[in-house]
């Protein structure tokens, strides 16, 4: 049974995944991770089509528990693994609660890991991992530093994942985009005590474009999908340029 692997997928990009892959790829099913059980089946209603309906919170060992027993009860093939699972928080450190700032940690970092860690063992030659992590993965982020800090260990485990799984035929690919406009992510990230340190995210993207630049830079076997001009822009200038002077540039940008 060959199936893909969506987490995060009650809403946002990670239900976007779902709907592009059900259109481009041949699989028996699509295996859909989150906590509102309602949206899941909200969105298999949307697509008309069986989706193995996972619900629970990746940040509790029972739930990574559970789908791992899953797993190797039924040895399917995980074609695709898709980690979209996350959030953040806009906000200097006395703004974030201590709750927020674990669950950053534990969801954008932790459950990430375990997700692949625990799907590796199922996946063969020409499967593909992509972990959604951001361009705030290139530099550090001043008020959203947490969120910023989670996204640049995504990514560089990603890297190194794919270097190690080098001879296997599993390809990695980091997914580095800008602020997406008709997600949650904003929303919900400016529910902090004080979000106003970022005043308005101009030339964000679209969840629609995200998702399919994704998945062309992942069967094109891509190490980094930066899906947009300004991400790719700013993975080279986070090249070149001083993390220092990086931060600087961001002070300006965000009171736009």
């Amino acid at each position: 049974m060959k199936i893909a692997i969506v987490t995060g997928a009650s809403s946002g990009l990670g239900s976007e995944f779902v709907r592009q892959i059900r259109k481009q790829e041949k699989l028996d099913e699509i295996w859909v991770v989150a906590r509102r059980k309602d949206r899941l089946t909200a969105l298999e209603k949307e697509l008309q089509t069986h989706l193995r309906i996972i619900t629970g919170d990746l940040t509790k060992a029972e739930t990574l528990h559970e789908i791992e027993a899953m797993l190797w009860k039924e040895k399917p093939d995980v074609r695709i693994l898709i980690n979209a699972a996350g959030y953040g928080k806009i906000g200097s450190w006395r703004d974030i609660k201590r709750v927020d700032v674990d669950g950053m940690i534990d969801l954008n970092c932790k459950a990430a890991v375990a997700m692949t860690q625990i799907s590796l063992p199922f996946m063969k030659r020409g499967a593909r991992i992509l972990q959604i992590c951001s361009t705030a993965a290139f530099q550090p982020f001043q008020y959203l530093s947490v969120y910023a800090a989670t996204k640049a260990f995504l990514y560089r485990y990603s890297r190194a994942l794919r270097v190690e799984l080098y001879g296997t035929g599993i390809r990695v690919t980091a997914v580095c985009p800008y602020w997406i406009k008709d997600t949650e992510f904003i929303g919900r990230a400016k529910k902090s005590s004080d979000s106003s340190y970022i005043h308005s995210f101009p030339l964000a993207s679209r969840q629609k474009n995200v998702a399919r630049h994704a998945l062309l830079d992942a069967k094109l076997g891509l190490a980094v999908s930066t899906p947009g001009i300004v991400c790719t822009l700013h993975r080279a200038a986070a090249k070149i340029v001083p993390a220092d002077l990086m931060m600087g540039a961001w002070a300006l940008i965000r009171r736009i």
